[in-house]
Protein backbone atom coordinates (compact mmCIF):
# COMPACT_ATOMS: atom_id res chain seq x y z
CA UNK A 1 0.00 0.00 0.00
CA UNK A 2 1.39 3.39 -0.38
CA UNK A 3 1.31 5.82 1.67
CA UNK A 4 1.51 9.98 1.39
CA UNK A 5 2.01 12.89 3.61
CA UNK A 6 -2.22 12.72 4.44
CA UNK A 7 -1.62 9.40 6.17
CA UNK A 8 1.30 10.44 7.97
CA UNK A 9 -0.54 13.08 9.80
CA UNK A 10 -4.17 11.24 10.42
CA UNK A 11 -2.80 9.93 13.27
CA UNK A 12 -2.52 12.01 16.75
CA UNK A 13 0.40 10.48 17.98
CA UNK A 14 2.25 10.38 14.77
CA UNK A 15 1.26 14.21 14.73
CA UNK A 16 2.67 14.65 18.18
CA UNK A 17 6.12 12.90 16.84
CA UNK A 18 6.38 15.19 13.89
CA UNK A 19 5.82 18.29 16.36
CA UNK A 20 8.32 16.55 18.74
CA UNK A 21 10.62 16.73 15.90
CA UNK A 22 10.08 19.72 14.32
CA UNK A 23 12.77 21.53 17.15
CA UNK A 24 15.52 18.88 16.81
CA UNK A 25 16.03 15.28 15.38
CA UNK A 26 15.62 13.18 18.36
CA UNK A 27 16.48 9.35 18.54
CA UNK A 28 13.68 6.58 18.72
CA UNK A 29 14.17 5.92 22.57
CA UNK A 30 14.11 9.63 23.10
CA UNK A 31 10.87 9.98 21.25
CA UNK A 32 9.27 6.84 22.82
CA UNK A 33 9.96 8.44 26.59
CA UNK A 34 7.44 11.12 25.53
CA UNK A 35 4.08 8.63 25.02
CA UNK A 36 2.50 6.14 27.04
CA UNK A 37 2.66 3.80 25.03
CA UNK A 38 4.80 1.25 24.35
CA UNK A 39 7.98 1.50 22.80
CA UNK A 40 7.10 -1.19 19.80
CA UNK A 41 4.10 0.82 19.44
CA UNK A 42 6.21 4.01 18.88
CA UNK A 43 8.89 1.95 16.55
CA UNK A 44 5.56 1.31 14.60
CA UNK A 45 4.65 4.85 14.45
CA UNK A 46 8.14 5.43 13.37
CA UNK A 47 7.96 3.34 10.46
CA UNK A 48 5.01 4.51 9.60
CA UNK A 49 6.14 8.13 9.21
CA UNK A 50 9.67 7.16 7.14
CA UNK A 51 7.43 5.01 4.91
CA UNK A 52 5.49 7.85 4.35
CA UNK A 53 8.23 10.47 3.53
CA UNK A 54 8.06 12.79 6.51
CA UNK A 55 11.03 11.22 8.24
CA UNK A 56 14.38 10.18 7.40
CA UNK A 57 16.30 7.74 9.98
CA UNK A 58 20.34 7.69 10.33
CA UNK A 59 22.06 5.50 12.31
CA UNK A 60 24.58 6.89 14.55
CA UNK A 61 26.19 3.52 16.25
CA UNK A 62 23.86 1.79 18.03
CA UNK A 63 21.37 4.62 17.87
CA UNK A 64 18.37 5.76 15.32
CA UNK A 65 17.88 9.47 15.12
CA UNK A 66 14.71 10.87 13.64
CA UNK A 67 14.94 13.58 11.18
CA UNK A 68 11.75 15.66 9.79
CA UNK A 69 11.58 15.86 6.19
CA UNK A 70 10.00 19.44 5.87
CA UNK A 71 9.76 19.60 2.35
CA UNK A 72 7.40 16.26 2.01
CA UNK A 73 5.31 18.30 4.28
CA UNK A 74 4.88 21.48 1.99
CA UNK A 75 2.18 19.00 0.35
CA UNK A 76 -0.25 19.71 3.05
CA UNK A 77 0.56 23.18 3.00
CA UNK A 78 -0.08 23.21 -0.96
CA UNK A 79 -3.18 21.04 -0.26
CA UNK A 80 -4.19 23.61 2.42
CA UNK A 81 -3.68 26.81 0.23
CA UNK A 82 -7.34 27.08 -1.54
CA UNK A 83 -9.03 26.56 1.89
CA UNK A 84 -6.55 29.21 3.33
CA UNK A 85 -7.78 31.53 1.16
CA UNK A 86 -11.28 31.14 1.63
CA UNK A 87 -10.93 31.45 5.67
CA UNK A 88 -8.97 34.87 5.21
CA UNK A 89 -11.55 36.19 2.54
CA UNK A 90 -14.32 34.90 5.24
CA UNK A 91 -12.25 36.95 8.24
CA UNK A 92 -12.27 39.96 5.81
CA UNK A 93 -15.64 39.49 5.71
CA UNK A 94 -16.44 39.19 9.57
CA UNK A 95 -13.82 42.63 10.24
CA UNK A 96 -15.59 44.77 7.85
CA UNK A 97 -18.84 43.75 9.39
CA UNK A 98 -17.26 44.27 13.14
CA UNK A 99 -16.20 47.92 12.23
CA UNK A 100 -19.40 48.76 10.92
CA UNK A 101 -21.18 47.40 13.91
CA UNK A 102 -18.08 49.16 15.95
CA UNK A 103 -18.66 52.81 14.05
CA UNK A 104 -22.34 53.14 14.57
CA UNK A 105 -23.61 55.50 17.64
CA UNK A 106 -24.69 53.25 20.64
CA UNK A 107 -28.32 53.49 21.83
CA UNK A 108 -28.57 54.67 25.18
CA UNK A 109 -31.46 53.50 27.03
Amino acid sequence: MKRDVFNAIADPTRRSILMSLASESQNVNALADKFDITRQAVSLHIKYLQECGVISIKKEGRERHCNLEVQKLLEVADWLAPFRKMWTGKFNELEKVLEDLQSKPKNKL
